[in-house]
């Protein structure tokens, strides 16, 4: 439970559609449960961005979240929800394990940006599952991948 007594749930949301439709899922479940809802979104600086000499500034990375957590808030807003937004810098399954220390329930999408293609359930949420403190709902995209042919 949060600091407020009320159920308190953490949704990760990192632009893509599975993790917009994770986000909806959140809202649902706040307003069903009069809980919590915190809106977490990571960013980090890659090795390489780019190509040689093509140097991407780091403050754009953090900008893009800002815009991406921005819309979050706003999305929630809409429904009618009052959420919190977190942007922390590092690898998103280490913000979201921190994140769920004090959830009563972590929902993320089943892929987001990064990871490997093909995968059923991305590298975060599979490490999410195996080792967060609550339970885990992992919500899969409202259209299906495209499979590789």
């Amino acid at each position: 439970m949060s600091d407020t007594g009320a159920f308190h749930i953490v949704v990760g949301v990192d632009g893509s559609d599975p993790s917009l439709t994770a986000l909806d899922w959140a809202i649902v479940e706040a307003k069903l449960r009069g809980a919590d809802l915190t809106i977490v979104t990571t960013w980090s600086y890659p090795i390489m961005a780019g190509t040689p000499g093509d140097i991407v500034p780091e403050d754009s990375f953090k900008e893009v979240c800002e815009r991406i957590q921005a819309d979050a808030l706003t999305t929630a807003a809409d429904s009618g929800l009052t959420a919190t937004g977190r942007i922390v810098r590092g690898g998103a399954v280490t913000v979201l394990l921190e994140a769920a220390q004090t959830a009563d329930l972590l929902i993320v999408g089943s892929r987001g940006y990064g990871g490997f293609t093909g995968l059923l359930v991305g590298s975060v949420s599979n490490q999410l599952v195996h080792h967060a403190a609550c339970p885990v709902l992992i919500v899969r995209s409202k259209r299906a991948p495209q499979r590789e042919r």
